[in-house]
């Protein structure tokens, strides 16, 4: 195991072979859901269209995972961050799978040789987040986000519902512990 970051309370560190978790924030946990304030971030991306969200996950975490072992400008191994995130806009056959930049390389990520493959610097956030475990599918993933949005509708919640995020932790063989989140962002 590689610690690339030292525990700090804002940050939520789950190691896992050669899988650390960069992205820090700062949370608010209600009983059913967080808000976190993520701050401005690197990302590395890449949309994929016309596919299930399935099958725009995978081939884009194979466009990503090559990204991270070299096919980019520097031919630079860089660390596997997780979350892993899927960008689901509604009624769109096109998803955004993207790996945040790991710390060391947010100044001046190696950009990538792969066309298909992006840096994107996401802005500071709030975002509403509800977590679940097991093996996430596509279908679980969209129940847990209406069920997060009913949530927040209830408590009167301002958020974007045109659009969430997956979040996936975990490596697939990685059995138990699973750690999955679904993500909308507040107005």
């Amino acid at each position: 195991l590689q610690w690339k970051r030292q525990f700090d309370p804002g940050a939520l560190c789950v190691i896992s072979i050669q899988l650390v978790v960069t992205v820090t924030f700062a949370t608010f946990q209600a009983k059913d859901y967080e808000l976190r304030q993520y701050e401005t971030a690197k990302w590395v991306s890449t949309v994929i269209r016309g596919e299930t969200q399935k099958e725009a996950l995978r081939q884009g975490f194979w466009k990503l995972f090559h990204y991270i072992q070299g096919k980019n400008e520097k031919e630079m191994k860089i660390d596997m961050t997780v979350p892993v995130t899927c960008l689901v806009k509604r009624g769109c056959a096109d998803f955004k799978v993207s790996f945040f930049v790991p710390f060391e390389h947010q100044d001046s990520p190696p950009q990538p040789t792969d066309s298909d493959v992006f840096i994107e610097e996401r802005k500071a956030a709030a975002v509403f987040v509800r977590s679940f475990s097991g093996f996430a599918s596509t279908e679980k993933y969209a129940e847990e986000a209406e069920v997060l949005a009913r949530i927040l509708r209830n408590r009167g919640q301002p958020f974007h519902e045109d659009f969430f995020y997956t979040a996936g932790y975990d490596s697939p063989f990685k059995l138990f512990n699973r750690h999955n989140e679904v993500w909308y962002f507040k107005k």
